[in-house]
Order: structure tokens, then C-alpha cells, then sequence
């Protein structure tokens, strides 16, 4: 015993090595099991395993915890289901594939916004926590082989005939999806005549 009452022994505990005191760093339960493990290592493992936020084996969206029995279930911290499904593949930023969305939000009456994405519901999915009233609306998607350059075109058709703040342009549904649908038909057009 030392000045304080505590039990010295010489068992080390088996991960560290550290000598095991009781009360100090070595629980009087886990002595009586004759577990030899310091409270320190005890709680590095256990705590990581069954704490939702440092376990590394589980799945994070956006800030939401997804279970094991989701079908995209693929462990670590994600922004989106669009990042966690393609994060393993090289340069899937750099694929021009994807799609071009208009989405509206009854608080800009007037306004579209249009924009790229791998996949545009999970973009859409991805606006919905900036908003409280979780309202903005996918209004039309069209699937382009390079979503970049249909973005950039149908920007700069609606830019020229409507008034533009960044993505969002003050036009119709109607008129920003013939302009974009325009887009698209010339671009296939293109790569059937090439």
C-alpha cells in the first residue's frame, strides 16, 4: 500500500505496461475480474468503438449518422451521398458526366436556380438543411455528358435575357427549362454529327 491507501502490485497492464494501481488507473471492478488493463487504455478502445462520433467504422452524411443497413452504407464523413459514393473513385470531380437541375424556393418568387451535379436529387437533398421550411423544389433535371459545359451555356443564354445574381436568374421554370432543354438538344447534336 502506498501513503494513500491504494494497492501497489506489479501487474502491468497487458496493452501499455504501465503498473496497475487500484483506484488510480485501475478500476477495483476490472481487478476483481482480473482484467489487466489501465483505465486509460480501457477507455482509448472501448470509448472509440461505441462513441458514434469517433468511431471510425461508422457513416456520417452532412452531419447525420446513417446505419450499416443503408444501402450506401460506406463508413467515414461525408457532405453528401454524392461524395460518399464516389469519393473512392479517382478524379470523380473531374468526370464530366452528371446533371444540370433547376431548382425554386417559394421564398424568391421569380428566381431559378441553376446548377450542376453528379446527381441533382442529392444536391437538392443537400439545400434542404440551409433552409428551416424545407422548401426548395428540384423543377427540372437533364442528364448531360458533360454537365459543366451545359451549366456554362445555359448560364450564359439565361444571363443574356434575364437578370442574374450568381446561379439564380429571375425567369419562369418554363422559360429557364427551354433554354437549358435547347442547350442539351444542340449539345447531342453536336456529338452525334462528331
Amino acid at each position: 500500500m502506498d501513503k494513500h491507501g491504494r494497492t501497489l502490485t506489479k501487474i502491468p497492464c497487458y496493452s501499455c505496461g504501465v503498473s496497475l494501481v487500484s483506484e488510480e488507473n485501475w478500476s477495483p471492478s476490472m481487478a476483481d475480474r482480473g482484467q489487466r488493463m489501465c483505465k486509460g487504455c480501457f477507455n482509448s478502445k472501448h470509448n472509440k468503438k461505441n462513441n458514434k462520433q469517433h468511431n471510425p467504422e461508422r457513416m456520417w452524411v452532412n452531419g447525420k449518422y446513417i446505419p450499416k443497413r443503408h444501402p450506401l452504407y460506406k463508413a467515414g464523413s461525408y457532405k453528401g451521398f454524392e461524395e460518399a459514393a464516389f469519393s473512392s473513385l479517382q478524379n470523380f470531380k473531374d468526370s464530366p458526366q452528371g446533371q444540370v437541375y433547376i431548382i425554386t424556393n417559394p421564398a424568391w418568387e421569380g428566381w431559378v436556380k441553376v446548377g450542376m451535379a453528379v446527381d441533382a436529387v442529392d444536391r437538392a437533398g443537400n439545400y434542404q438543411t440551409s433552409s428551416p421550411y424545407r422548401d426548395y423544389e428540384l423543377a427540372h433535371i437533364v442528364d448531360t455528358q458533360d454537365r459543366r459545359a451545359t451549366e456554362v451555356e445555359t448560364h450564359a443564354r439565361l444571363g443574356d435575357l434575364f437578370e442574374q445574381r450568381n446561379e439564380w436568374f429571375k425567369c419562369s421554370v418554363e422559360k429557364a427549362k427551354r433554354i437549358m432543354d435547347d442547350v442539351v438538344k444542340e449539345e447531342k447534336q453536336y456529338d452525334e454529327a462528331c
